[in-house]
């Protein structure tokens, strides 16, 4: 039993009612009667209650309309029904209208105990429930975006202020900066998130493919069309549908989506039946639409009509602050799932990336911490680890003596009735020899040191009679 519970006791038999109360004030519960139902709303307005009881006859009342009141105003107060009047249709009735559940008067003190634990448990999980869906859409589809970044802060707080908006918003900036991940915290933090999220990459489809990919199709619309379709509009109907690289859009699918945009009503690909929906449109881009209608490439009323909120993306060489928290957060995952135990990456390394102008962006330092993972020799992975676009230098283990040695191994004197190819045979198969020691003759690791692919490497050390196994052990 819950001590001190409140109870809201409705009854237009009073002195049946006292006795319940009386009793129910035995066992430690705080009760307030009411008789009839404009009385239990007045006090249901004034008070929170834990637990409603009522019955289903109040004079000429319907109880009912107490439950279903209850629900819609009140619904973090539990409903229990005492009737003397029950049928399992009844019963049925009550539960759908949002009672926990339905006793037949007259009512066992032992039954009546038991209930009350029971629906004031459902009441205290379903608040426990909500409080924690309430933490979670408090970070839901923020949890990837990490940033100390003031611009990026500036940019979450927006997303906050628009999660709700029915305004189509356009989010910018280059290739990897996390242009789908904030459509999705969009989405994730809006009224919407229990409606479905549809991405549809518009860059990667022709035009008339993309067209019944968004609108869907009738049958015999197109060869090979033998049934209706229905398109991502209406799959995304109550929810949210994102457009990425909206810029590569034909002038025609320009107009088409000016109309939905605008209307939120199409046709099928080959139908005459106009459709409507209530879809929420996020569109992306990283290509400059302004000057793109400038350019007469893009429709300046669909820029107007797709452009009322615009959430600009700064790239990663923007935020440089950042990377160490982002290297932090992609290194535990890259070694949880590749089953590694890294630490960390040295001081050195960190500056090397913070120095780097990273074309890619974050999904560039991503592939390079996997890759740093997968291919690392101990727990703290240093200089040693970045590709080689990241360092500057040519390939593993070629130094200066290295050069030297390449230098001196083409003199005039030593290429002398030799061809070139035979003469650089010898620096070459050093250089290798070399970057296989360094890497434990992991020929994954020496390819991408020396910035060849794999199987130029394994026809190399074939020439040069570097794939005998012994080798490795000289």
């Amino acid at each position: 039993m819950t001590p001190k519970a409140s109870i809201l006791l409705v009854d237009d038999d009073r002195h049946l009612a006292e006795s319940m109360a009386d009793w129910l004030t035995e066992m430690g519960y705080q009760v307030t009667f009411a008789g009839t139902i404009d009385e239990a709303k007045a006090r249901l307005a004034k008070a929170t209650f834990d637990l409603l009881m009522t019955d289903l006859r109040l004079g000429n009342e319907d109880g009912f309309d107490l439950i279903s009141h209850c629900r819609a105003q009140h619904p973090e107060t539990a409903v229990l029904v005492m009737t003397g009047y029950a049928t399992p249709d009844t019963a049925v009735e009550a539960v759908r209208a949002g009672a926990f559940d339905l006793l037949t008067k007259p009512v066992i003190d032992n039954e009546l105990s038991l209930a009350i634990d029971r629906a004031l448990d459902q009441r205290n999980v379903a608040i426990e429930n909500e409080q924690l869906r309430r933490q979670l859409d408090q970070r839901s589809g923020m949890e990837n975006i990490l940033s100390h970044d003031y611009r990026m802060l500036k940019i979450f707080d927006t997303v906050d202020s628009v999660a709700d908006a029915r305004a189509s918003i356009l989010i910018t900036g280059e290739n990897g900066t996390g242009k789908s991940m904030i459509a999705r915290a969009i989405h994730a933090r809006s009224s919407r998130r229990a409606g479905p999220f549809i991405e549809v990459a518009c860059g990667a489809l022709p035009d008339t493919l993309l067209e019944s990919e968004l609108f869907g199709h009738v049958a015999g619309a197109y060869t090979g069309a033998n049934t209706d379709r229905e398109g991502k509009f209406q799959l995304a109907d109550g929810g949210t549908l994102f457009l990425d690289e909206i810029g590569t859009a034909t002038p025609a699918m320009q107009v088409k989506l000016l109309r939905v945009l605008q209307e939120f009503q199409f046709e099928r690909l080959g139908g005459t039946t106009t459709h409507s929906v209530d879809t929420r449109v996020i569109l992306a881009t990283n290509e400059n639409l302004s000057q793109s209608v400038e350019d007469g490439s893009f429709r300046q009323d669909l820029y107007y009509r797709i452009n009322v909120v615009n959430i600009e993306l700064p790239s990663l060489r923007q935020r440089v602050g950042d990377l160490p928290l982002l290297v932090d957060h992609f290194l535990r995952e890259a070694a949880e799932t590749c089953g590694r135990e890294m630490e960390c990456f040295s001081d050195e390394a960190i500056d090397i990336m913070q120095d780097y102008h990273w074309p890619g962006n974050i999904r560039q330092l991503e592939n390079v911490v996997e890759r740093a993972v997968l291919l690392g020799r101990g727990p703290v992975l240093t200089a040693e680890d970045l590709p080689p676009e990241l360092t500057g230098r040519v390939s593993e283990g070629f130094g200066l003596g290295d050069s030297v040695a390449a230098a001196d191994a083409i003199r005039v004197g030593e290429v002398s009735g030799k061809s070139l190819r035979e003469a650089l045979e010898g620096p070459e198969r050093q250089i290798i020899l070399k970057s296989l020691k360094a890497h434990q003759w992991n020929r994954a690791a020496t390819a991408d040191a020396l910035d060849i692919n794999r199987t130029t490497l394994y026809k190399k050390m074939k020439r040069l009679g570097l794939d005998d196994p012994r080798l490795q052990f000289a």
